[in-house]
C-alpha cells in the first residue's frame, strides 16, 4: 500500500514539474520573394518543412518575423491548436511584414494583445529615425491555464540598416515593457534584432535590470553556430542576432539554435537523383544524391524555462 501511494505521489509531482515547463522561441521564416524562388529557396518548398518542424517541436509560445499575409495564412492553416495575433507593419492591417506571436490555445488564455511601431510615433505606422523599413512590435498578454502565471510576450524585428533606429528602438522597447508589464508578470522578448551579442545595442536589453539573455542564463546550451545562415548549410557565423530575452532571474533550463535542413534535387530543372551505395552499410541500403537546404536564412531559437 505504501509503495502504491509513493508511486502516485511521484507521478503527481513529476506531472506538476512538467506543467511548469515552458518552451518559447523565435523563428525568422524569411519573407516570400522571387529571388529566393530563383535560387531554389522558395516559400512553397520551405513552408511545409517549417510547419512540420514546429509541430514536432511544439513550442508553447513563439514569435516569428518577416511573415507576409499569405505566409501567415499558410502557417495558421498548418499549425492546428495555435492561435496568433499580429498586423502588417505598413498599414496596421494586412500590408507588409507581420511579427506575429503564436501560442497553444489549450494551455493559454488570451487576456490582451497589441502592437506598437518602433518609431517616434509608436501609436501608428511610420518610419522611425533612419530606418529603411517600417518596423512593428507585437505583444500578447496570456494566462497560463496550468500554473496561473501571467505572461507578457513581445516579438519584433529591428531595422537592418538604421543604426539610430536600432538604438532608439531598443530604448523604446524597454520603455514599453516597463509601461505594459505588471508586478509578477513573466516577460519574454523575442525577435530578429539585427545586432549580435557584441553590439552596444544588445547591452540596452541585458543592462535594463528587467531582462537577461536566455543564452547566457541557460544551464545547458546547444548552439553550434550563430542564428543566421544565408541559406548556406556550410556557412558559419558566431553572431546571434535572433534573441530570446527573459525576465531577469528566470530559470532557463536549456537554449538551442536548431540547425534543421531538408533535402531537394541537386538540379531543380531535372529532378532525378543518382543512386549510390554507402560505405559500411548493408547492400540493401541505397542513397540518392540530393542537396541540403535550409528552412530559412535564420535558424530557429528555442528555450525551455521553468516557471
Amino acid at each position: 500500500m505504501k509503495k502504491a501511494v509513493y508511486i502516485v505521489l511521484v507521478l503527481l509531482l513529476s506531472g506538476a514539474a512538467h506543467a511548469q515547463n515552458l518552451k518559447v522561441g523565435s523563428f525568422n521564416i524569411r519573407y516570400e520573394n522571387a529571388r529566393d524562388y530563383a535560387a531554389g529557396n522558395g516559400w512553397d518548398d520551405r513552408y511545409p518543412w517549417i510547419c512540420s518542424f514546429l509541430r514536432y517541436e511544439r513550442p508553447d509560445i513563439f514569435g516569428s518575423q518577416e511573415v507576409l499575409h499569405d505566409q501567415l495564412l499558410d502557417m495558421a492553416g498548418a499549425l492546428p491548436g495555435y492561435a496568433y495575433v499580429g498586423v502588417g507593419r505598413d498599414d496596421g492591417k494586412e500590408k507588409g511584414e507581420y511579427e506575429p506571436v503564436f501560442w497553444r490555445t489549450e494551455r493559454f488564455k488570451l487576456l490582451d494583445s497589441g502592437n506598437f511601431w518602433i518609431s517616434e510615433t509608436p501609436e501608428r505606422p511610420g518610419l522611425g529615425w533612419d530606418a529603411a523599413c517600417i518596423r512593428v512590435c507585437t505583444w500578447v498578454y496570456l494566462k497560463d491555464r496550468i500554473t496561473k502565471r501571467r505572461i507578457r510576450f513581445f516579438n519584433l524585428h529591428l531595422d537592418h540598416v538604421g543604426v539610430v533606429a536600432r538604438r532608439e528602438g531598443a530604448k523604446l522597447i524597454v520603455s514599453k515593457i516597463r509601461e505594459l508589464s505588471r508586478k509578477g508578470d513573466v516577460v519574454f522578448v523575442t525577435g530578429d534584432f539585427n545586432v549580435d551579442q557584441t553590439n552596444e545595442i544588445y547591452q540596452t536589453f541585458v543592462t535594463s535590470g528587467i531582462l537577461e539573455d536566455s543564452f547566457e542564463a541557460a544551464a545547458d546550451r546547444y548552439a553550434p553556430v550563430g542564428t543566421i545562415n544565408t541559406f548556406d548549410p556550410n556557412a558559419l557565423s558566431n553572431s546571434r542576432i535572433d534573441h530570446v530575452f527573459v525576465t531577469a532571474g528566470t530559470r532557463v533550463d536549456n537554449y538551442a539554435v536548431l540547425t534543421e535542413t531538408y533535402r531537394a534535387p541537386i538540379d531543380l530543372k531535372a529532378p532525378g537523383a543518382e543512386t549510390v551505395k554507402g560505405v559500411d552499410f548493408p547492400r540493401e541500403v541505397s542513397f540518392q544524391k540530393y542537396i541540403a537546404k535550409m528552412l530559412s536564412d535564420h535558424f530557429p531559437v528555442f528555450v525551455n524555462v521553468t516557471l
